[in-house]
């Protein structure tokens, strides 16, 4: 089969075999992007119109018992400045988000254990107390069941956990022996159980990483089927032992999202800022290509360059008020507007 044939495939069945995928992502060509971008629009066109959502990050702790091999905010890194965000400052800026239109927080963090479970519940609950009409995202990293389904029950709607690379043997090349790959499945399917609205996700271009291993990935999210996928290229952090690494395709990075548009049509699939850091218009491309999310920062400025996952990201010296601006400008310069939405994924 061609690989114009392969994407058609994917768009009746939702699903590929392996070595399709493998075919498919080792030698599309300019043309076949094209071709699987176009059919990605259409698709997200019909299910979200020319509207973008927009979620409010706030990085709310950058300290992280874990030691990762590719993040900036690893463990082991003692040039990273650490900081912790009080529960009033986290309010803070969920209040300024919501006057300036956001009604999706996704709070964020390195796996911080000085937060309990019951105090982040508590965090959850006043935030709901304060804006019943808007949803809640937590990406905090790995969990306990007990823990996740009190993060539920205190009023989280959704969570965001990159399984990174759905190939095990990958997996063990970019984290540490304590972490394990069975573990990261389990908390994912923990919390689609659980009932969250799930997200998953990984790097495009990571150290080692085949088209086997993207192939991997993009069987695991057809299994898993994730309410989001977070997915963005890796770019390399200058304390970290893959510093010297390149960072990951932009090309192949758009291309993965029209099939990811095109295997899951109500996905909710952010353009993320990693592809702004590595593109200018790497955003306007992302919605273009078939996204739907863009994820502006809430958190102060004064610690938003604390949060460095990787090097030169993009925005970490605005305003929120300034970053909204930026974007609204650069969605209409596409023909794209922002929507004032929870943009919750709709099941139909």
């Amino acid at each position: 089969m061609t690989n114009k044939e392969l994407i058609e495939k994917l768009n009746k069945d939702k699903s590929l075999e392996k070595s399709q995928w493998v075919k498919l992502i080792s030698s599309f060509s300019e043309n076949d992007a094209l071709f699987a971008k176009k059919l990605a629009r259409k698709i997200a066109d019909e299910n979200f119109g020319k509207s973008v959502y927009i979620r409010g990050i706030v990085e709310f702790s950058n300290y992280c018992k874990n030691d990762c091999t590719y993040c900036g905010i690893r463990r082991s890194n003692k040039n990273c400045e650490r900081y912790r965000l009080t529960k009033e400052e986290i309010l803070e800026c969920c209040d300024e988000g919501r006057k300036l239109g956001f009604m999706t927080f996704v709070l964020q963090s390195g796996e911080d254990k000085t937060y309990s479970t019951a105090a982040l519940c508590d965090i959850v609950k006043s935030i709901k107390k304060k804006h019943p009409d808007c949803a809640v995202t937590l990406s905090l990293g790995e969990m306990e069941y007990a823990d996740y389904k009190a993060l539920f029950e205190a009023g989280a709607d959704r969570y965001l956990l990159r399984h990174e690379t759905a190939s095990k043997a990958h997996y063990e090349k970019l984290h540490p022996e304590e972490m394990k790959f069975e573990k990261r499945m389990e908390c994912l399917e923990n919390l689609k159980q659980i009932g969250f609205q799930t997200g998953c996700g990984m790097m495009v271009g990571s150290p080692f990483q085949r088209a086997e291993d993207l192939a991997e990935d993009m069987l695991f999210i057809s299994r898993f089927k994730p309410h989001m996928v977070g997915m963005g290229p890796f770019i390399p952090h200058k304390d970290t032992p893959f510093a010297a690494e390149k960072a990951g395709s932009v090309e192949l990075t758009l291309f993965l999202i029209s099939l990811l548009r095109i295997m899951l049509p109500k996905a909710n699939i952010p353009a993320t800022t990693a592809l702004g850091t590595l593109h200018p218009l790497g955003r306007e491309l992302g919605v273009q290509a078939g996204a739907n999310v863009v994820m502006p920062n809430l958190s102060p400025t004064a610690v938003r360059k604390k949060y460095a996952l990787y090097d030169n990201k993009i925005c970490t010296g605005d305003e929120s008020a300034q970053c909204i601006n930026c974007l609204q400008s650069r969605l209409k310069n596409i023909g794209y507007e922002i929507k004032i939405s929870r943009g919750d994924y709709e099941n139909v």
